[in-house]
C-alpha cells in the first residue's frame, strides 16, 4: 500500500475518563469528535497522537489543583503535557486534560451559554496549554486567545 494511503488511515486516539459524579451530563461522543478535530488540525493525519481527557467533579479538581499547582481550590481545567518545546507531539502522547464539569456548568450559567459550549472552550484552552501556549504575559495571552478562536472555528465548522 502506498505511504499516502497508509497515512490517511492513521487515527488519533482520545482516552476519555468520566467520573461517576458527572456521568451523563455531556455527550461523550461529541467530546471525542472535538478531540479528533483538534488533533487532526494540529498534527494532520500522518502523525498519530494520543490525548487523555478526564471529566471530573470539583472535589477531584480541587485535589489535583492543590497537589500540582499549589492552589487550594477547584479549577475549571488543568493540563498535564507530556513534553515541552520542540519535543511536543514527538512521542505520540500529547498529554492529559482534566475538566471539572460542575465548575464548567457554573461558568456556563455565568456566561449564558450551554454546558457543551463551555466544555468546548475549556477543552481548547487545555489543548493550547498542551501545545505550549500560555497566558503569563499580555503578548502570550493575545497569541493564545487567537489560537483558541481559530481552533473553535475549526471544531465548529468541522474543518479538516
Amino acid at each position: 500500500m502506498p505511504i499516502s494511503q497508509r497515512a490517511s488511515r492513521v487515527r488519533h486516539h482520545s482516552d476519555l475518563r468520566v467520573s461517576n459524579a458527572v456521568a451523563g451530563l455531556l455527550d461523550t461522543r461529541v467530546l471525542r469528535q472535538w478531540a479528533r478535530a483538534l488533533l487532526t488540525d494540529r498534527f494532520g493525519r500522518a502523525t498519530p497522537q494520543e490525548l487523555s481527557i478526564s471529566l471530573v467533579d470539583d472535589a477531584e479538581s480541587h485535589t489535583l489543583n492543590r497537589d500540582y499547582r499549589g492552589k487550594d481550590r477547584p479549577t475549571d481545567v488543568l493540563s498535564f503535557p507530556m513534553a515541552e518545546g520542540e519535543s511536543i507531539g514527538q512521542s505520540g502522547v500529547l498529554g492529559d486534560i482534566v475538566i471539572s464539569i460542575p465548575t464548567a456548568a457554573r461558568q456556563a450559567r455565568t456566561h449564558r451559554r450551554s454546558l457543551e459550549d463551555e466544555v468546548l472552550t475549556l477543552l481548547i484552552h487545555g489543548f493550547c496549554h498542551l501545545l505550549g501556549y500560555d497566558h503569563q504575559t499580555d503578548e502570550e495571552e493575545k497569541e493564545m486567545k487567537a489560537q483558541e478562536r481559530r481552533m473553535k472555528r475549526v471544531v465548529k465548522e468541522g474543518k479538516r
